[in-house]
Formats: C-alpha cells, sequence, structure tokens
C-alpha cells in the first residue's frame, strides 16, 4: 500500500483542471482543515473531497469490490475509511465549510465527465437555496386576511 498516492491522483487532476480552467481559485491538501481536503475554495467556503470509490466504500459501484483475499482486514480497513470520512465532514460542516464529495467513478470515463464537472461547477459558484420555497405567486405579502376590509365573508 505504500505505492498508493494520497494526492495528484488523476481523478482530482481532472477535478482541478476543470475548477482552473472555469476561473475557480483554490488551495490543495490544507492540513489545516479536518481530513486534509483535497481542494479548498476559501471564497466559497467549500472544500471538494475527490474519493476513490475502493478506498472509501462507494456503495453500489461497480469500481468497489473487495478482495477476496484477507477479507477480514479489507472489510475492517474499508470501515474505519468510512467512519472517518464521515467524522472529517461532521468536522467540517461545524466549522461552517459545505463539503462536496466527487467519485472516482463519476469522472473516470470520458462519457458523462463533463455534465459531472459542470454541476460541481455549479454547485460551488450558484448560491444554496435548498429547503427554502422561490415560488412567491400566490404568497400573501402581509400577516392579514387577504380579503379586503370593510368586507363581510357572509
Amino acid at each position: 500500500m505504500a505505492a498508493i498516492k494520497g494526492k495528484d491522483t488523476k481523478p482530482e487532476m481532472i477535478v482541478r483542471r476543470y475548477l482552473f480552467s472555469r476561473g475557480l481559485r483554490f488551495r490543495v491538501q490544507v492540513r489545516k482543515l479536518p481530513g486534509n481536503p483535497d481542494i479548498v475554495l476559501p471564497r466559497y467556503r467549500t472544500v471538494i473531497f475527490v474519493n476513490g470509490c475502493f478506498w472509501h466504500g462507494h456503495e453500489g459501484c461497480r469500481y468497489f469490490r473487495l478482495p477476496k483475499s484477507n477479507i477480514e482486514f479489507w472489510e475492517q480497513k474499508i470501515k474505519n475509511n468510512v467512519a472517518r470520512d464521515i467524522r472529517n465532514e461532521n468536522e467540517l460542516k461545524s466549522l461552517g465549510w459545505r463539503v462536496i464529495r466527487v467519485w472516482e467513478c463519476d469522472i473516470k470515463r470520458v462519457v458523462g465527465r463533463e455534465e459531472c464537472l459542470q454541476s460541481l461547477y455549479d454547485n460551488i459558484t450558484k448560491p444554496q437555496t435548498e429547503g427554502y420555497d422561490t415560488n412567491y405567486e400566490n404568497t400573501p405579502l402581509a400577516a392579514e386576511p387577504e380579503n379586503m376590509y370593510g368586507q363581510n365573508n357572509d
């Protein structure tokens, strides 16, 4: 496992090149933050982890398959990695950072890569309105009844 790269991996480089080409500036491998995020965008208060499907236990992915030998070791290793990822994400969120995970399988093949990267860019740059209703057409503007003053409801 000593030969396994922890930074500057091919999927990470693809994401970094795309974000840089779109004008985003970022820091890489910031050790001061929990989990040592792959990409940190201070302007947007966002961190990005580019996860390998095998090492981070991407459920339902065709690239995540446990080895046939030493099964107990690998199950425990992957389980610990997933627990660490959850712990780091919670710490980052408590510090006010937005956490985005990009999976290796989403950008590994050329087909669909552009859509995935565009979605990532939009997620970073567009304001989040999650949980808010933006349809104001039929919403009363005041805390008064909709009927006019002086009219009877009889």
